[in-house]
């Protein structure tokens, strides 16, 4: 164990020494402090193991991963794993072809936790090594970024939809759009550091898969697990910040009070609630905190806390299953909400609305949730990323489109 004097040195050192492998995850909560952050930082790096899984059996063969190696695992899971847990399919265009599901133990595991850096695997790696890293800094090359669907085709998808709620079909619907890149050629590192500078948020995250690039500025949990208790902290609700602080007060309050965005909120956390009780003790599920308001560099959000206690009969990853995918990005009810979302997007969402993480040798576990990131495949030079909304009977087309336009302003601005 070492005391770092310059945290953000050491961690932009750590991440570039990282980057030269072929296989890397960095997770960080930007100081963000909540009740069940573990680490400050960790980053994984390089692969002794790895496992590769199609749509089919791939939670299973996790759990089996797991119990073969019950070490550090790092990984994630793509929103079409929805496709073996209930009788769904995805048939949209999908250009960035990531794994459904990839997880790796680490050759080395590096954590930091109020200053102090230490190395839980790999004895061997020195920590000067990584603080005497050369940094060689290219300039962010700016990109065409296009919309996969139109604006005036959105609006009109948007109407749709609200005729399948008038119906009675669904209450709320996730609902999102493609912005994409061909022929992008960008230096990830330095675009995950100036998206992270630009927008630090608590579950924030670098996932290099060869040639394929989470870059993450997420500010959602899915979920966690801490000894016996699950833990979800589902975002629904969505307002911009202003630079006048007194005005940024009233939006504050203005979106805590908002009935719409409440009527959004609860209807996930009900959703929650339905899938935590899969998984827990009978009567243990409950609400720790509703309507929660954070802020964030650009936006401030309606978050609730869910948890229940697992009940010991359950595998974790038979939990994180059963919870999968996130409600936040699903709508209610869920099953219908997917087959709608396959109806009316254009793009496969792989790995965008799943999940990165870590999964520690106790079984004790960390997911967030893929928003706000950008998503590279280096071999094809194709990027890509996706932001949505909760669509319900309330919804305005055009202030859709708009909060659209604002969650995907800190990538957009990055990106030139």
């Amino acid at each position: 164990m070492k005391a770092i004097q310059n945290i953000p040195d050491f961690k932009q050192k750590a991440l570039h020494w990282a980057n030269q492998f072929d296989v890397c995850c960095f997770l960080d909560s930007n100081h963000y402090k909540d009740n069940y952050t573990a680490y400050d930082f960790v980053l994984a790096v390089g692969s002794k193991a790895e496992l590769k899984s199609s749509v089919g059996n791939a939670f299973e063969k996790l759990k089996s991963f797991f119990e073969e190696n019950k070490q550090w695992l790092f990984g994630f899971f793509s929103y079409d794993l929805k496709n073996e847990i209930e009788d769904l399919n995805s048939e949209n265009t999908d250009r960035l072809s990531f794994p459904d599901l990839y997880f790796f133990v680490p050759e080395f595991l590096l954590v930091c936790k109020d200053g102090m850096a230490e190395i839980l695997i790999g004895n061997e790696l020195n920590l000067n090594e990584i603080s005497q890293f050369v940094i060689i800094d290219e300039a962010i090359q700016k990109i065409n970024i296009n919309a996969k669907i139109s604006k005036e085709k959105y609006l009109n998808k948007v109407t749709a939809l609200k005729e399948h709620i008038a119906r009675g079909d669904i209450y709320e619907i996730n609902f999102c759009q493609e912005f994409f890149a061909e022929h992008a050629e960008i230096d990830p590192i330095q675009t995950y550091e100036a998206l992270s500078d630009l927008s630090p948020t608590p579950f924030a995250g670098y996932f290099k898969f060869h040639n394929q690039y989470i870059l993450s500025a997420t500010p959602e949990r899915f979920l966690c697990k801490r000894n016996n208790r699950l833990i979800s902290q589902p975002i629904k609700g969505t307002a911009k910040r202003s630079f006048d602080q007194a005005n940024d007060e009233i939006i504050k309050a203005t979106l805590r009070n908002s009935t719409k965005e409440q009527a959004e909120n609860v209807m996930i956390v009900d959703l929650v609630r339905h899938d935590l009780t899969k998984s827990a003790v009978k009567g243990s599920v409950k609400v720790d905190e509703l309507f929660g308001i954070y802020t964030f560099p650009q936006v401030h959000q309606m978050i609730s806390t869910i948890s229940c206690e697992l009940n010991p009969a359950v595998h974790f990853i038979d939990a994180i299953k059963n919870a999968f995918p996130m409600g936040s990005m699903t709508g209610a009810p869920k099953v219908k909400a997917m087959k709608l979302i396959e109806k009316f997007e254009e793009t496969k969402r792989g790995v965008y609305s799943g999940s990165f993480g870590c999964i520690n040798p106790n079984g004790d576990f960390d997911f967030n949730v893929i928003i706000r990131s950008i998503l590279y495949n280096a071999e094809n030079k194709y990027l890509s990323f996706q932001v949505g909304g909760a669509i319900t009977y309330q919804s305005e087309a055009q202030a859709e489109y708009d909060e659209c336009l604002l969650k995907a302003s800190a990538i957009l601005q990055v990106l030139g």
